[in-house]
């Protein structure tokens, strides 16, 4: 079989490219910006709003906690180490399903305390 001959341009050092846009551009021209400052996080929004759930349709009568919502900066290895510490904190066991954290029985108070003390905003939702 022999090999189809592409019709792309070289992106090499010698291009082929006679009319570049941007070969004009100096920015000597462009306006002073202001300083980047560093952002100020408020301590207790540095994590995000954690929506804190107790759950009990479809589980054979069991009771969970459902902690849902996570920002999309929190990897899995953070959610990870945060349910190893709250099923600490609350006695009881726990897994991960996706970006959910469940946690076995009725253990919204302490879950909401916990997370505040974290730097979550934790939301009860649901009824």
């Amino acid at each position: 079989m022999t090999a189809k001959k592409n019709n792309r341009l070289s992106t090499e050092g010698d291009s082929q490219i006679q009319n570049n846009p941007f070969n004009a551009l100096d920015g000597s021209n462009l306006p002073k910006g202001k300083p980047v400052e560093k952002l100020h996080i408020k301590a207790e929004t540095k994590h995000g709003r954690v929506e804190v759930r107790r759950e009990k349709a479809g589980r054979g009568g069991k009771t969970v906690t459902t902690l849902s919502a996570f920002a999309t900066h929190h990897t899995p290895n953070d959610l990870d180490k945060l349910l190893f510490q709250l099923k600490k904190s609350c006695a009881c066991g726990g897994t991960i399903k996706g970006r959910v954290l469940e946690l076995q029985g009725n253990v919204v108070e302490p879950v909401l305390q916990a997370l505040k003390s974290r730097g979550f905003k934790p939301v009860r939702a649901g009824g």
